[in-house]
């Protein structure tokens, strides 16, 4: 485990022992922690190997688009946004 210090712009250094160079990465806000997920390569591509859909990426682009849009609503109504 390690300690990281996040700059007044908001970056972070990633130890080098963790062994992530030049990566996009997801960052999920998990309450008072956040999970950091490295994407690889093509998600969709990637995915297709364990991931079993009769849907093509601009269906699951929509749907996920969606999702985010009523999470977003929800989200702003609960802290009294809307």
């Amino acid at each position: 485990m390690s300690v990281v210090e996040i700059d007044e712009r908001g970056r972070m250094t990633i130890p080098r022992y963790i062994g992530i160079r030049r990566a996009k990465a997801v960052v999920i806000p998990a309450g008072s922690f956040l999970v950091v997920v490295p994407i690889v390569g093509d998600p969709y591509s990637v995915a297709s190997s364990w991931l079993k859909t009769e849907k093509d990426a601009r269906m699951l682009r929509g749907l996920a688009e969606e999702k985010a849009a009523e999470e977003a609503v929800s989200r702003a109504r609960r802290r009294r946004q809307l």
